[in-house]
C-alpha cells in the first residue's frame, strides 16, 4: 500500500477498509461486519430485556436495579419528559428498543476484534432515520388526520402573500431537513470519532517503531498515549450519540402530537 511519502511499506491514510475483517464472511454482499453487528446486537437487546422482564421482585436485586435504572432514565427522563404525561406510555416500547440497539451497537464498535460502529456504514444509520420518520408522521396522521400535513407545511396565522415562502420552507424542514440531520448526525460522529483513534494509533506506531529520529519516537509514543483519551472520549460519544437519536426521535413524535397540527 502506497504511504503518505510514496513509499511501500510505511504508514497510509487510514481510511473504511481498515475497519474491516480480512478474508470476509463469504455468501452475499451484504452479509457483512456491519450486517453481522446489528444482527448480533438485536439478539443481545432483545435477551437482555427478556431476562431483565423475568422473576422480578418488589425489592429489587442488583441486576434488577440496574435495569429497572435504564427503562426507568428513558421512561421518565425522554418519553414522559418530552411527550408528557397522555402520550408517554404507548412510545416507551421504541424509544427504549431504540436507545438500547442504538448504544449496543456503539459500544461494540469499541471492542479490539470489531473497531467500527454499525453506524459508520450510513445505511444502517438511514434505516433507524427511515423507522422514526415513519413513526412520528404516522402518529400526527393518527392525531389529526390529513390536517397534519396542511398545519407541517402552514403554520397557523401566516397572511397568504407569504404562503409561497413559507410553505417550502416548513417543507424542507419538517420533512427533509429532520430525517436528514439525524441521520447525519449519528453515522458522521461515530465514524469521524473512530477514524481519529485510527490515525492516533497508526500514525503513532509508525513513528515509534519505523520511523527514525529521538523526535519521533517521541512523538510516537505521545501519540498513542493520547489515543487512549480519545478512546475514552469515543466511550462518551457512543453513549451520548444513542441518547440524542432517542431525545430527537421523541422531540419529532412530540411536535407530530401537538395540538397546533
Amino acid at each position: 500500500m502506497e504511504t503518505g511519502h510514496g513509499e511501500e511499506g510505511g504508514w497510509h491514510t487510514p481510511s473504511l477498509e481498515d475497519f474491516e475483517f480480512v478474508g470476509g464472511f463469504g455468501g452475499p454482499d451484504w452479509v457483512n461486519k456491519p450486517f453481522i453487528q446489528a444482527v448480533l446486537a438485536a439478539v443481545i437487546v432483545i435477551v437482555l430485556w427478556l431476562l431483565a422482564s423475568r422473576r422480578l421482585k418488589v425489592v429489587p436485586g442488583k441486576l434488577q436495579f440496574l435495569n429497572e435504572y435504564f427503562y426507568n432514565f428513558i421512561r421518565n427522563g425522554v418519553a414522559l419528559e418530552v411527550l408528557g404525561q397522555h402520550d408517554f406510555r404507548r412510545y416507551v416500547p421504541y424509544l427504549v428498543g431504540l436507545f438500547s440497539f442504538i448504544w449496543v451497537n456503539n459500544l461494540m464498535g469499541l471492542f479490539p476484534l470489531l473497531m467500527f460502529p454499525t453506524f459508520s456504514n450510513i445505511g444502517y444509520a438511514w434505516g433507524l432515520v427511515i423507522l422514526t420518520y415513519v413513526i412520528y408522521n404516522v402518529a400526527g396522521v393518527a392525531r389529526h388526520g390529513m390536517k397534519y400535513f396542511k398545519n407541517s407545511l402552514l403554520p397557523a396565522g401566516v397572511p397568504w402573500p407569504l404562503w409561497f415562502v413559507i410553505i417550502p420552507i416548513e417543507f424542507l424542514s419538517n420533512f427533509v431537513i429532520r430525517p436528514l440531520t439525524l441521520g447525519l448526525r449519528l453515522f458522521g460522529n461515530l465514524l469521524a470519532g473512530h477514524l481519529v483513534v485510527l490515525v492516533f494509533v497508526t500514525g503513532g506506531a509508525y513513528l515509534l517503531f519505523q520511523a527514525d529520529g529521538v523526535i519521533n519516537k517521541v512523538a510516537g509514543g505521545a501519540s498513542l498515549v493520547f489515543s487512549f483519551a480519545i478512546f475514552a472520549l469515543e466511550l462518551l460519544v457512543s453513549s451520548l450519540q444513542a441518547y440524542i437519536f432517542t431525545v430527537l426521535t421523541a422531540q419529532y413524535v412530540a411536535s407530530s402530537l401537538a395540538e397546533d397540527h
